[in-house]
């Protein structure tokens, strides 16, 4: 298996990790190389589909990466910079120079590994201008702060971790060096991001299964409800389904009526929900064929794991008024799609003897219990009224007054204060309160 991992960076940063690649048969480096950090944008946009992790030169191209929304964490990494390499800068600039330099300014590297170079090789005598900053800083502010440092006599030499950086420096006539990372150290960044794409690829080849279940509506008019008329409703839901399962390379088995099976991976509909929201296939259905869904998402490191946990996120659906998406992962943990593909998740499982005790006799769920605690989570929200928990529930506000009242009752909620509607009654506010000794959630 061959993992297509897009370096990203100047020149000179990109032949070295290309050097330090080749002791990796398992990996294919594609070069991408830029003249400035802002290049990364395009770059990623233009090739992210046929690339399985992202590696970049150093910090500046990573973070503008994460700041831009092009990659998450578990989509790229670099190189960090650390003492060894700045002190190899630092004799390169003392040799080069013929002098020892005494005062010097420095961007991108954190302070604490400058001051373990000049704690462990005796270098106090060195005053070193610190710039460092955590993510992403553009080249033109990093330049300003060598130069003004430089005009101003307070310092010899410029060093710098960011080539366009560099480049400028010397154009301007400023002496500065240029920290890059060792080769052991591309080495190991390799080895780790190695180990990510292999763990990322064995998980995008979990099954997945993907439940559709039609919600039928009530006979009436003394109407079958698997009348001709429904029928013909099915056939355009499938259709609905078919392409659906088109998309995501996957199967797709009737087991019942109005109950469809998909199989596909976890990683083609990760890939499919990048671009499009699994709440639209809901809305597609009812669209094209007049029928409400429900979907249920169960992921397993088996078949027979996967039918057990979409049969549970039918059960949680069902809860609910109307279509929804739930998910169950391989930890039994639930999730419910909210507005696009953002979700809320909360744990199945119960919380312990105490926990168990307390919902013997509710009249709710220590499910529905958890639901609402990640959703006042989800929402940050340290209170709630019955509105609040209506919408969030999609339901009645008499259910959600119903709900917290016997929260209240079994002591997972309590009543902190009123708010006034305008007319009538003022609604109760309630707190959760789940964390108390005792009853911990």
């Amino acid at each position: 298996m061959k993992i297509r991992i897009g370096v990203v960076g100047p020149q000179d940063s990109i032949e070295q990790i290309m050097k330090a690649g080749k002791h990796f048969k398992e990996l294919e480096l594609d070069p991408f190389v830029y003249k400035q950090t802002e290049e990364t944008e395009d770059i990623i946009n233009q090739n992210r589909d046929s690339i399985t992790q992202w590696f970049f030169s150093g910090q500046a191209p990573y973070y503008y990466a994460l700041s831009k929304g092009l990659i998450t964490e578990e989509e790229g990494s670099f190189t960090p910079l650390n003492g060894s390499s700045l002190l190899g800068t630092l004799l390169e600039a003392f040799v080069k120079e013929g002098r020892i330099l005494k005062h010097l300014s420095l961007d991108t590297l954190q302070v604490d590994e400058v001051e373990k170079v000049k704690d462990y090789f005796s270098l106090d005598g060195l005053s070193i201008h610190s710039n460092s900053y955590a993510g992403y800083l553009p080249a033109e502010e990093i330049i300003d702060f060598h130069r003004k440092l430089y005009t101003s006599g307070k310092i010899d030499a410029a060093i710098t971790c960011i080539k366009s950086v560099y480049v400028a420096l010397k154009e301007m006539g400023v002496p500065v060096y240029r920290v890059v990372p060792s080769e052991l150290a591309v080495h190991r960044a390799l080895g780790l991001i190695k180990e990510r794409a292999q763990s990322s690829w064995y998980r995008k080849s979990q099954l997945v299964i993907v439940g559709v279940e039609v919600i039928y509506a009530p006979a009436s008019g003394g109407e079958h409800p698997f009348s001709f008329k429904v029928k013909h409703q099915e056939l355009e839901l499938k259709r609905v389904l078919l392409d659906f399962v088109e998309k995501i390379n996957g199967s797709i088995v009737q087991v019942g009526d109005g109950l469809f099976y998909i199989y596909t991976t976890r990683g083609e509909l990760e890939l499919f929900t990048k671009r499009k929201s699994i709440q639209l296939i809901i809305d597609e259905c009812y669209v094209n064929s007049q029928l409400s869904v429900r979907i249920g998402i169960g992921y397993g490191q088996t078949v027979l794991a996967a039918e057990e946990h979409v049969r549970i996120a039918f059960d949680y659906a069902r809860e609910e008024e109307g279509p929804v998406v739930i998910t169950i992962n391989e930890d039994k943990a639930v999730s419910k799609y909210l507005d696009g593909n953002e979700q809320v998740a909360y744990q199945t499982r119960n919380k312990g003897m105490e926990w168990e005790r307390i919902f013997k006799n509710a009249s709710i769920s220590s499910s529905l219990a958890a639901k609402i605690e990640s959703l006042a989570y989800h929402y940050e929200k340290s209170s709630l009224s019955s509105q609040d928990l209506a919408r969030w529930l999609k339901s009645t506000e008499r259910n959600a007054r119903r709900i917290l009242a016997e929260m209240e009752r079994i002591g997972v909620a309590k009543v902190i204060g009123e708010e006034s509607t305008g007319r009538g009654r003022p609604r109760k506010v309630y707190e959760l309160t789940y964390c108390e000794e005792g009853v911990g959630i």
